[in-house]
């Protein structure tokens, strides 16, 4: 694979963490602007060089960091403009809803046994009480007089854990005209209640949502599952596919009169994968209801399989330190998934001695880049890392990009040498935006872990 070296231009700074960087063109207007949605709850929109706030939802967003030590995966996760965005002022967000903290389900930190049977078969109980919080997705129009309303919402989801919401997780989808909602597994570790394997579970799939169909529902019902939810909402659903850990949200690239859609997988404690698929099966809720044992969904896996690997739990060796041993997680689940499972496009390691690779820590995007301004990078798959590990003196976050084989297997990927000094700030790279017609790559980069940490963030583009 070619190297390739960029340049970071900054074109915002001085925000809160950005989840979302994508771009649209406002109603009656000719400009293509940057659109800027923090986790805390803002967004920004930046034409001609001027910023300017679209929507402060801060009030509607759930306190952020108060029990986890300043770092946080609720909040404001997903932004999307509906298709025709231009001429009906549709928009769509998904956010973590104030004043809806709860104890939680359980152990944040749960780690299975093979050799203790009550950790592979751990239920969800309880779930009215016992749950984090509640996240919503909600459909806003932006009227005549410049104002965003909201109109309905769509979905109220209750979570098992604070983490695992997904980020930049509505997207519309070209192809279909719906819009995507990428949802992660519930959080914890390891999948405790194995609800991205369930079908009639909400928590780790990729849904589509026909926002065309009238539910006459304006305030939908908590939920966990798909069979809680009203016939009428039911009915404006599909699953596209299921084995989701944590996903930072779908993309699409035009290719020879069809999409490939791409996705990440954050991994548990090894690996993170990036997954590609032009074809698949979608299953409607209102079917999976009535015969919940459906099969033909896109599987990434998940918990069964982290990546290319079975899923293992990770200890030092007890002689040795510096080395470690792998133990299968969920051996039955593994082999059960060995033959439906979609293996990765490509994946990297969180530990990698090769010098010309990195040790990752969290998979935060995944965009095409279709424009021909960076050498080298024209038509292929350009990703993020949280943050490197290694040695160096300060954090910083990673780009690397790959590609389809024409044989559909497997493939590398490459390090994008980035020529950015920060200085002694820290940089996670947080996530990766692009414009409508993917010809221009946006990064976000945050100066701290704790989303509580206000205004460390810039927004950069990626030139060369």
């Amino acid at each position: 694979m070619k190297n390739v070296k960029v340049r970071l231009e900054p074109i915002v700074s001085k925000i809160n963490l950005p989840t979302v960087l994508k771009t649209n063109i406002l109603p009656g207007d000719s400009v293509e602007r940057l659109f800027i949605a923090t986790q805390v709850g803002e967004i920004f929109h930046i034409g001609n060089g001027v910023v300017r706030t679209f929507l402060d939802i801060r009030n509607r967003v759930i306190e952020l960091g108060a029990s986890s030590g300043g770092y946080d995966e609720r909040g404001l996760l997903g932004l999307a403009f509906h298709l025709n965005f231009y001429y009906n002022g549709l928009f769509y967000l998904h956010y973590s809803v104030a004043g809806t903290q709860g104890p939680g389900a359980g152990s944040k930190d749960f780690k299975p046994d093979p050799c203790d049977p009550e950790t592979l078969n751990q239920r969800w109980v309880n779930r009215e009480t016992q749950y984090d919080h509640i996240d919503t997705v909600e459909e806003w129009v932006l009227q005549s007089n410049g104002k965003p309303q909201k109109r309905r919402t769509l979905l109220n989801l209750r979570r098992p854990f604070f983490n695992h919401n997904g980020v930049n997780s509505l997207n519309f989808s070209p192809e279909t005209g719906k819009l995507v909602l990428t949802t992660g597994d519930g959080g914890s570790s390891y999948d405790p209640f194995n609800i991205s394997q369930n079908n009639l579970e909400i928590a780790g799939k990729i849904i589509e949502i026909d926002v065309s169909k009238n539910t006459s529902l304006q305030n939908p019902p908590i939920v966990t599952r798909f069979d809680e939810l009203p016939p009428t909402i039911q009915d404006t659903l599909t699953i596209m596919a299921k084995g989701v850990r944590n996903i930072p949200g779908i993309s699409f690239q035009r290719f020879n009169q069809q999409y490939i859609k791409y996705a990440g997988n954050v991994g548990q404690d090894m690996v993170e994968s990036i997954y590609s698929f032009a074809h698949y099966n979608p299953i409607p809720v209102t079917q999976l209801v009535q015969a919940s044992n459906q099969n033909g969904f896109i599987n990434f896996g998940w918990r069964g399989w982290e990546g290319a690997f079975p899923t293992s739990t990770i200890n030092e060796c007890t002689n040795n330190s510096s080395l470690d041993k792998k133990t299968i997680a969920y051996y039955n689940e593994a082999v059960a998934l060995s033959g439906s499972r979609l293996p990765p496009l490509t994946s990297y390691f969180h530990k990698d001695p090769r010098p010309d690779k990195f040790g990752g820590t969290a998979l935060t995007g995944v965009q095409p880049y279709m424009g021909n301004k960076i050498e080298g990078l024209s038509g292929n798959v350009v990703f993020t890392d949280l943050a490197r590990r290694g040695s160096q003196s300060q954090v910083k976050g990673v780009l690397a990009y790959t590609s389809i084989r024409p044989d559909g297997k497997q493939n590398d990927f490459s390090v994008i040498q980035t020529d950015y000094d920060f200085g002694s700030q820290s940089a996670y790279y947080v996530t990766l935006g692009t414009n409508l017609n993917q010809n221009r790559l946006y990064l976000g980069v945050y100066g701290s872990m704790k989303v509580a940490d206000f205004n460390k963030g810039t927004v950069f583009e990626i030139v060369q």
